[in-house]
């Protein structure tokens, strides 16, 4: 089960937004800017050009923001051989990695890995991967991410399945019995978060909604409150 560093107080949906929507140029004060706002985590969308199309952020970027924010750091892993990785994140100073259901390596090993170095545990599916392909590792799981877009771009609109399929993984998170966070990464906005959030949704990650919205702030708050109005 997530720590109390990662759960937040009152039962609100947590908001992670993504940092590759984010100004690397002003990277601080973006961060400053989502941490005034009430982010309640970083989310690390790391991408390796093979699992997805596109290449992104590596263990120096989260080992660059440990310690210097206090928002937990959540490191998605979209890459083809995440064992590979795990290590560096975690002494980097990730609080939680997700790796992906359909990447190539061993699921229950590489989330073992991760348990024993210390770190929260998470798996990701893409939108055609059915739901109940998670039971399997439901035991080892402290965090699912739905992804509600194909992964490997930021900036994608919102897949009309994809409450469908949010509902269907907090259906085997009921059936498992354990305390397991769900998180929605993909085409979220202050339109999208209630559809989200009322499918079964914890925690939402938004990326280009918020950091490249005119007012980060006001977009962080909009998506929270419509988030909460369900």
């Amino acid at each position: 089960m997530p720590s109390s560093k990662m759960v937040p107080a009152n039962g609100k949906i947590s908001i992670a937004p993504s940092l590759l929507s984010a100004d690397l140029f002003d990277l601080k004060q973006d961060i400053r800017r989502v941490e005034e706002a009430g982010a309640d985590w970083l989310h690390v969308d790391v991408m390796d050009g093979n699992f997805v199309p596109n290449l992104s952020f590596g263990p120096a970027l989260v080992a660059s923001l440990n310690g210097r924010t206090k928002l937990p750091l959540d490191v998605h892993l979209m890459v083809q051989e995440p064992a590979r990785f795990v290590e560096s994140f975690a002494k980097a100073g990730a609080d939680v990695i997700t790796i992906h259901l359909e990447a190539r390596d061993n699921v229950r090993a590489t989330l073992e890995k991760i348990k024993a170095l210390g770190v929260f545990a998470g798996v990701s599916i893409k939108p055609d991967t059915k739901p109940q392909a998670l039971a399997p590792y439901m035991d080892l799981l402290d965090l699912i991410l739905v992804m509600s877009v194909y992964p490997g771009f930021g900036g994608q609109a919102f897949l009309p399945g994809s409450p469908e399929q949010i509902q269907g993984v907090r259906e085997v998170i009921r059936q498992s019995g354990r305390p397991v966070w769900l998180e929605v990464d993909g085409g979220i906005n202050k339109d999208t978060a209630a559809l989200a959030a009322r499918a079964g949704a914890d925690a939402l990650v938004a990326g280009s909604a918020i950091f490249k919205a005119a007012d980060p702030v006001l977009a962080l708050k909009q998506i929270r409150q419509a988030a909460s109005d369900i």
